[in-house]
């Protein structure tokens, strides 16, 4: 039974786990990953995760976390990637622009971004899974919305 549990907690929060990290890392090869790994933790320890009142924001969590201890651990290592990609789609160019920009706000207002209209958590959930006051989550939401308009050149929009 936990098994299949874990099953269909998996085809119904994958695709949004992964496009959530993707847009906090950056590249779309170590969201999956990263995603991946978090899922086979998660499946380890289903019994207790299942518990939890969003095991989704755990798997981001810990997603997000494996991608940041690879980012250390490989120090900016440039490598090319020469295996076939004729199955992956081209991502569009509005989503290339937004991840771009998201990559150049602080971290705490990219995870916020993110958080808020990806993972569409309210303010107060996303005070509460990151421990931080629910005007701390505003001000971040506030000042990465104000950035993010200002690199995508939507300045009258704000």
């Amino acid at each position: 039974m936990e098994e299949r549990d874990f099953a269909e907690f998996y085809a119904a929060t994958n695709r949004a786990a992964t496009a959530q990290v993707y847009a906090m890392v950056g590249n779309w090869h170590e969201a999956q990953e990263a995603v991946q790994e978090a899922y086979a933790r998660a499946l380890a320890r289903w019994r207790q995760v299942s518990t939890y009142d969003d095991p989704l924001a755990w798997v981001r969590t810990v997603a997000y976390r494996v991608s940041v201890s690879r980012w250390r651990k490989a120090k900016r290592l440039v490598f090319s990637i020469d295996h076939d990609t004729a199955g992956v789609p081209e991502p569009m160019e509005n989503h290339v622009a937004l991840v771009a920009g998201l990559q150049q706000l602080p971290a705490a207002q990219r995870e916020a971004l993110v958080l808020h209209y990806l993972a569409d958590l309210p303010v107060a959930r996303i005070a509460a899974q990151l421990g931080v006051p629910e005007g701390t989550v505003k001000a971040r939401l506030s000042r990465g919305r104000r950035a993010m308009a200002q690199l995508l050149g939507e300045d009258d929009h704000v």
